[in-house]
């Protein structure tokens, strides 16, 4: 089996040698930006790591691990058009660098260019790819519509909420993983099972951004309290506004509805109310219950262990980051 780094190696290859550097150069340079600012590109990992596990080549399965790192970042592109967002990985966001109209047109051409990628699939699994990437494209921006409207709501449930991030974030991990299960040539229930251990690997990550979000230290790259400052709806302020009673749920409320405020404060405030209601606990029991999921189907798939080392590997990486 291949090294977890030198597939990385290859994919970063692939990745610059793309084929981005045609003109107008106003379209493409965007595309290369966007691209190049980082990131560990887990998810074009996880299809060549699933190819590899079903005695393929991972390069075989590079065109459609390419495809869903373009689509990935179009999304990325997009989201942040949609939020305003002036930072993405540290850096400034291609509408800000370039302008709202650019941002759109080259997010257009990104998701061209994945299924330009996509075709070229071996025709004997091209109509299965292709419609694995179209239920999960349309789910991904079922997932982001879904998180705008929770934004002016204050009804929002739990299981809305959990149904929300396994569209906007854990089917493409999903997806990632069955794409690389099909070029490998594995069969139906195995196509499944890693169907399965991408979506519950998906939802243990974003449990666990929200917790780091709030609880995370400087290591983990992350401004401190952003999702709380912002009011954003998760699994910690839902929990949060279920539990909350009397004097608590008065001033959690208070800040919630706050129109100014000092950043600091409000974060210690909503931190002190978490704390004394434990939920940050709740939340890790519950990211954990996806966690265990995940390396569970994968204990249970039938096929050699040495098969899944860096599969199981990929997935301690990413669960175990540092609060």
């Amino acid at each position: 089996m291949e090294q977890i780094t030198d597939i990385s190696n290859k994919l970063n290859q692939s990745v610059e040698r793309l084929g981005l550097n045609g003109t107008p150069n106003g379209l493409y340079e965007p595309i290369r930006y966007i691209l190049n600012l980082g990131g560990k590109r887990i998810r074009p990992l996880l299809t060549l790591i699933a190819a590899e596990m079903f005695d393929a080549s991972p390069y075989n399965a590079m065109p459609q691990a390419l495809a869903i790192e373009v689509f990935h970042n179009f999304t990325l592109l997009h989201d942040d058009i949609m939020d305003e967002a002036p930072l993405r990985r540290n850096q400034e966001t291609v509408h800000l660098k370039w302008n709202i109209n650019t941002g759109i047109l080259s997010g257009d051409a990104m998701l061209i260019k994945a299924y330009q990628l996509l075709s070229a699939s071996p025709a004997i699994y091209l109509p299965e790819i292709l419609t694995l990437f179209n239920d999960t494209a349309i789910g991904v921006c079922e997932g982001q519509q879904f998180d705008m409207e929770f934004e002016s709501r204050d009804d929002v449930t739990i299981p809305e909420y959990m149904e929300m991030i396994r569209l906007k974030t854990a089917i493409l991990l999903a997806c990632a993983l069955k794409t690389g299960s099909i070029i490998g040539g594995a069969e139906k229930k195995e196509i499944d099972a890693m169907y399965a251990i991408g979506e519950s690997l998906g939802l243990a990550f974003q449990l666990q951004d929200d917790i780091l979000d709030a609880f995370g230290t400087a290591k983990v790259g992350k401004r401190k309290g952003g999702d709380i400052i912002s009011n954003k709806k998760t699994i910690l302020l839902l929990s949060a506004q279920q539990l909350a009673t009397g004097k608590e749920k008065e001033e959690l409320n208070r800040w919630i509805s706050a129109t100014e405020f000092n950043d600091e404060e409000k974060v210690a405030a909503v931190l002190e109310i978490f704390e004394s209601l434990k939920i940050k606990e709740l939340a890790e029991k519950e990211m954990l219950n996806y966690s265990d999921k995940a390396f569970q189907l994968l204990d249970d798939l039938n096929i050699k262990e040495e098969k899944k080392v860096n599969l199981k590997e990929v997935l301690e990486q990413l669960l175990k980051r540092e609060f």
